[in-house]
């Protein structure tokens, strides 16, 4: 096995030319070393660190004393058995929130947009990812964090990427704060962007990034700046936090495992949060 296979080559078969990444690191992989997953194909030892993540909850889960009396309890636990649980409950209360939208009044939108010049409603820079202008915004920007969430999930962690995801939301509305402090935004892109920025990251530290979304990047940011109607410092400014988050935690994986890495991905995004903080607060002395 060669650590320094050509890009083309199989990194675990240098004689093998192969145009096919790992979904998970990036890795190029050829037709023997390709494990299935539910999105894409993984390499080896990503394939191998999973099934060892899931034997380690299964075997948590059956230690555990006692269990959930009700059919409640038990349905939550199944739920956050699989293999991205905060995804899929990012996507289900985002579609809750959706639905609501649609009754008389429309109370969601009231409560939860985000107005780049209303600085004393602090929970809006996060809840207005939960609200979107149509079902087609809604729908794309779910199909991405389906497709792109669970393989980062499976990564860093349950709670480290939910925490990624809120402040890359976050982190997205102190930037239309700063750019475009007269507009009013909606939507999950800001963070959805932030997921990219991420992936590119991440497999950049730890192999290689795959073209393909590279060119879905780039044609969305192409889109966001000649569409009309399209909160650019959004989405530019999840993709530059998801960058930092990505390349920070990617290198952190890079040279540590388990426990360890996931302790020192926490200050990677904490660190990512103190600079966004502090963007927000220059922002509200600003306006003072």
């Amino acid at each position: 096995m060669s650590a320094t296979a050509p890009a083309d080559r199989c990194y675990r078969h240098p004689d093998r030319v192969s145009w096919v990444l790992c979904s998970r690191c990036g890795r190029t992989i050829c037709g023997e070393c390709q494990q299935q997953a539910p999105v894409g194909v993984r390499c080896p030892e990503c394939a191998r660190e999973l099934a060892q993540e899931q034997r380690t909850l299964q075997r948590e889960t059956r230690a555990a004393h006692g269990g959930p009396r009700t059919e409640v309890g038990r349905r939550a636990r199944q739920w956050f058995a699989q293999p991205a649980p905060v995804t899929m409950s990012i996507v289900a209360v985002t579609a809750l929130v959706g639905a609501l939208q649609l009754l008389p009044g429309d109370l969601s939108a009231q409560l939860l947009y985000f107005f780049g010049f209303s600085l004393v409603e602090p929970w809006r820079f996060v809840t207005y990812a939960l609200v979107h202008a149509g079902v087609i915004h809604f729908a794309f920007n779910m199909l991405v964090l389906w497709m792109v969430g669970p393989a980062i999930e499976q990564r860093i962690g349950r709670l480290p990427f939910l925490a990624a995801y809120v402040i890359s939301a976050a982190g997205a509305a102190v930037a239309v704060a700063w750019f475009t402090p007269m507009s009013a935004v909606v939507g999950a892109s800001g963070a959805i962007y932030a997921l990219f920025g991420m992936a590119i990251g991440m497999q950049r530290m730890l192999g290689r990034v795959q073209p393909t979304l590279l060119l879905i990047v780039g044609i969305n940011l192409v889109i966001t700046f000649v569409v009309g109607g399209i909160s650019w410092p959004a989405h530019v400014g999840g993709l530059v936090i998801g960058l930092a988050l990505g390349f920070g935690i990617g290198l952190v994986h890079k040279r540590m495992r388990g426990d360890q890495a996931t302790k020192s991905a926490w200050l990677v995004i904490g660190a990512v949060a103190l600079v966004l903080a502090g963007l927000f607060a220059l922002r509200v002395v600003s306006v003072l």
